[in-house]
């Protein structure tokens, strides 16, 4: 757990990133979140943020440039497709025994349940909306392999939302990276992002605990 706290913290450090690969370990982030089940707790939108703050501010070859941004966020919505058909392609192929898969502490069964439900409310544009939505992100994929989406309309779903969610969070981060109470208070956004994305993942878990099971007498 310890190194997970930390693993997490270093993502949220600019100097950190840059100094450990900069758009590569932001790459391979934001692919393991979308194509592998035990990327769920990664900090994807914070991630983000604070990459589009990298480019604004840091030493790099053409930092600020729009050719770089173009560059940067190019880059990292391949990586963020391709994860997603990672995800497709291994819930295609193992999804269903996903469903009888004893919990463990990278696993939880109930991730894999509330993304299925998500798609079951949303049909084909939760790929798109799932995107915005930690830990759902993760496992939408996979839940449309599990159910054989059309592949056409996965792959026209996931490039748009990997595209908007890329270009809105890492925009955020460049238009607002220049800003000195935004540097002085990183901890702060960081802090407001991941409640602000988390929040509706945690409304959705607290309302179906809520609700009576079919057992429950009224």
């Amino acid at each position: 757990m310890h190194s997970l706290l930390e693993l997490f913290k270093s993502l949220t450090d600019p100097v950190w990133i840059n100094n450990h690969g900069g758009l590569y370990i932001v790459m391979f982030i934001i692919f393991a979140e979308t194509g592998l089940f035990v990327g769920f707790f990664l900090p994807g939108d914070s991630l983000l943020f604070i990459t589009g703050m990298i480019i604004a501010n840091l030493n790099l070859p053409l930092s600020g440039d729009i050719g770089n941004l173009a560059y940067w966020l190019t880059l990292i919505s391949a990586a963020g497709i391709l994860g997603n058909m990672v995800g497709y392609w291994f819930g295609k192929k193992s999804g269903p025994l996903l469903f009888e898969r004893k919990d463990t502490f990278l696993f939880k069964r109930k991730h894999l349940v509330q993304a299925k439900e998500f798609y079951d409310k949303r049909g084909g544009t939760a790929i798109i909306l799932a995107r915005f939505l930690p830990i759902v992100r993760t496992f939408a994929p996979i839940v449309a392999g599990i159910v054989s989406m059309n592949y056409k309309k996965f792959m026209s779903n996931n490039i748009i939302g990997c595209v908007a969610w890329v270009v809105s969070m890492t925009m955020a981060g460049y238009l607002l990276g220049e800003n000195v109470w935004v540097k002085n208070n990183l901890e702060k956004i960081v802090v407001i992002i991941i409640f602000i994305t988390t929040a509706p993942v945690l409304f959705k878990m607290f309302v179906s605990r809520r609700k009576p099971k079919p057992t429950d007498k009224i």
